[in-house]
């Protein structure tokens, strides 16, 4: 399978320690939410990165794949 780009936006601002889970990741302050986006290699990936999520208690407001990462 070949990896994609998503967009996983988060409600709120997250602290440099919670931004910091995602070393792989870019963290886009956009308020009132916050972007993590990134390379999702699989299916196995994307369910990790919603798992971080959810353990890190954000609150997901949307998924979306995106045509490029841009660094």
């Amino acid at each position: 399978m070949t990896s994609r780009c998503y967009e996983f936006r988060v409600a709120g601002r997250l602290s440099e320690h919670t931004r910091g889970a995602f070393p792989d990741m870019t963290v886009l302050d956009v308020p009132p939410e916050t972007i993590i986006r990134g390379e999702v290699i699989d299916d196995s990936h994307m369910h990790g990165v919603l798992a971080l999520i959810q353990n890190l208690g954000l609150r997901v407001v949307s998924v979306n794949q995106v045509a490029d990462l841009e660094r």
